[in-house]
């Protein structure tokens, strides 16, 4: 299937399969909202970020290399402000994702470490409670009850991680490679012979 997919896409004279983006000029591949920010401070154009993410998700572990094909070459300098703004708009997502996974670890932690405290508690309670409660109908009610809540907040930590820290991995790796991918330009063909 992979396969087929990598058809689909043309390759560098190295191997390295080419995303390809079009735009008639530089500022079309920045947001509208700060047309006054320097271009290594603009944000990326939604859909191009958009755009990127799913080509590289797509064609999985393969080389890429980016290439904006634009009406006319930009100077050397616009380049590089868009090659930098590409690598730091994809390192900033990165930073983002890794943010949110350590609060997830920090939450998962924070339910492992209840968990363990209330199973501590079920068992002490059920070793004291004879004493403490005189009915047999409440003091299982009682160790039961903190016995499950004891396993639901394990299986919500263990959950937490096993489901949603592979996803974060893989968001982070995505954005690492997009920031570090080799950004090329091309000139239209029509511009090309004029």
């Amino acid at each position: 299937m992979k396969k087929h997919i990598h058809d689909r896409y043309e390759r560098t004279a190295d191997g390295r399969l080419v995303i390809d983006v079009s735009a008639s000029k530089v500022e079309e591949l920045y947001e509208d909202f700060d047309k006054k920010a320097p271009y290594h401070k603009k944000d990326l154009d939604e859909d191009l970020t958009h755009y990127l993410t799913e080509c590289v998700r797509e064609i999985g572990r393969v080389d890429f290399v980016i290439r904006f094909t634009l009406d006319t070459m930009p100077a050397e300098e616009l380049k590089d402000r868009v090659r930098t703004s590409l690598n730091r708009f994809f390192m900033y997502q990165r930073e983002l994702e890794m943010s949110f996974m350590r609060k997830m670890v920090r939450k998962s932690l924070v339910f492992f470490m209840l968990g363990i405290i209330l199973l501590v508690f079920s068992l002490w309670f059920a070793g004291y409670l004879p004493g403490m409660v005189d009915s047999p109908f409440m003091r299982s009610v009682l160790v039961e009850g903190l016995t499950i809540a004891a396993w639901v907040s394990l299986w919500e930590s263990l959950a937490t991680l096993l489901v949603e820290w592979r996803p974060f991995r893989q968001q982070i790796r995505l954005n690492y490679r997009i920031a570090a991918a080799p950004v090329l330009f091309h000139a239209t063909a029509r511009h090309l012979r004029a």
